[in-house]
């Protein structure tokens, strides 16, 4: 394993994705489903020891990946996670993307089809400033989570901290921990209650099946 460049250290990569790696244990197997560049898995690899494979819808993103010196194939989460094998990874990984799925529910089962335990993060659309901007201005809202217009958001199936909970309970899956995070990425709530519904800009969940 190749050491870390000087100056690297365990705090460079975005907030949010540091907590999503803080949930992996160390030496553990990994999917990182939607990795873009290979920022997670290139931190994982380097500071979790995890054995790292990733999947790409973008042939720019696969190519910064590989060009890394990562596993990373070019692959659509909506039709390829059908084609992995039951219990390869211990760990599947799903960060800012499960809004853009045509197929959530589907996605998210493959997920912990696939993984011993799932990690999910997404943009919370029941966040305060969200629902003041649909009240007061009737208008779709644009935020630092939700960074696009209506014509033209990747966006499509857009839910809050509850909706995602209610679908966990009837996919009988398990919230192992749940996290609301600010614009930021830092922690303001632990947990999927209420005020994280409220007051959480991201969410970030551990999953596993009951």
């Amino acid at each position: 394993m190749r050491e870390p460049p000087p100056g690297r250290t365990a705090r460079s990569i975005r907030v949010d994705l540091q907590l999503v790696a803080d949930m992996v244990e160390p030496g553990s197997r990994v999917l990182d489903v939607g990795c873009e560049d290979g920022t997670l898995l290139e931190y994982l690899g380097r500071f979790k020891r995890v054995d790292g494979r990733g999947i790409e819808l973008s042939m720019a993103g696969v190519r910064a990946a590989v060009a890394q010196g990562l596993s990373v194939i070019q692959g659509d989460a909506d039709t390829d996670l059908k084609d992995y094998p039951s219990g390869a990874f211990d760990y599947v990984i799903l960060t800012q993307t499960l809004q853009a799925t045509r197929d959530p529910r589907g996605v998210l089962g493959h997920m912990l089809r696939i993984g011993r335990r799932a990690i999910v993060s997404f943009p919370n659309f029941g966040f305060w400033r969200v629902r003041a901007m649909l009240l007061l201005q009737g208008r779709m809202p644009v935020t630092e989570a939700l960074a696009y217009g209506w014509h033209d958001t990747p966006n499509i199936h857009l839910c809050t901290t509850r909706d995602f909970v209610a679908l966990c309970d009837e996919l009988d899956i398990e919230v192992e921990r749940a996290l609301a995070l600010d614009s930021r990425g830092r922690v303001r709530f632990n947990g999927s209650g209420r005020l994280a519904n409220w007051l959480g800009e991201q969410a970030v969940f551990l999953l596993r099946r009951k």
